[in-house]
């Protein structure tokens, strides 16, 4: 090979990096990514059987705050730690009335309400119930699929959660959790 083709080849590669390299970090930082799963919060939904299998999830993340909606599987930036994601499902949005551990609450405009599947998990569930409603601007995709393992290839339902118990309150109190 000469030296000419040798330099021709190193110049194409440098030009391609150039521009599939800002194509891929575009695609994987703002419009999907592909997530693990960590924990048991959303067994069975994610992670159905022993910790040593752990689910992947294809992230959509052009997600506009409106189009959020119940029964969606969403990721947020937790409302707790920035650093931290969260996987939960949206059980409630603004307006929609709400029987959280404490009191019936009205969700608050822009934002929502999230709660793990499992609900018999031992450890404490990192959602609503904890925190409060989650502004809809922390939400950062919504799982469509999961990936990985093979086995579990599937599309992901955005099943309506059952509807809540009847509330024995007339209306619900404004909700009084910190927002800020």
């Amino acid at each position: 090979m000469k030296k000419a083709d040798i330099l021709e080849s190193i110049k194409f590669g440098i030009a391609a990096t150039a521009i599939v390299f800002p194509i891929t970090s575009t695609i994987f930082n703002y419009i999907v990514s592909i997530n693990r799963v960590e924990g048991a919060s959303m067994q069975p939904t994610l992670n159905p059987t022993d910790i040593s299998s752990r689910d992947w999830v294809l992230l959509r993340k052009l997600v506009r705050p409106e189009s959020v909606q119940r029964g969606d599987i969403v990721c947020i930036i937790s409302p707790r730690d920035p650093r931290e994601l969260l996987i939960k499902r949206v059980i409630a949005l603004e307006g929609d009335l709400v029987s959280s551990k404490k009191r019936p609450l009205r969700i608050p405009e822009g934002h929502c309400w999230l709660e793990s599947d499992n609900h018999n998990s031992r450890a404490i569930n990192l959602d609503s119930n904890i925190f409060g409603p989650v502004s809809l601007g922390l939400v950062e995709g919504r799982a469509t699929h999961i990936v990985w393992p093979p086995h579990r290839l599937q599309r992901l339902s955005s099943r309506p959660p059952s509807p809540p118990p009847a509330s024995p309150y007339d209306g619900a109190e404004e909700c009084d959790f910190d927002l800020d």
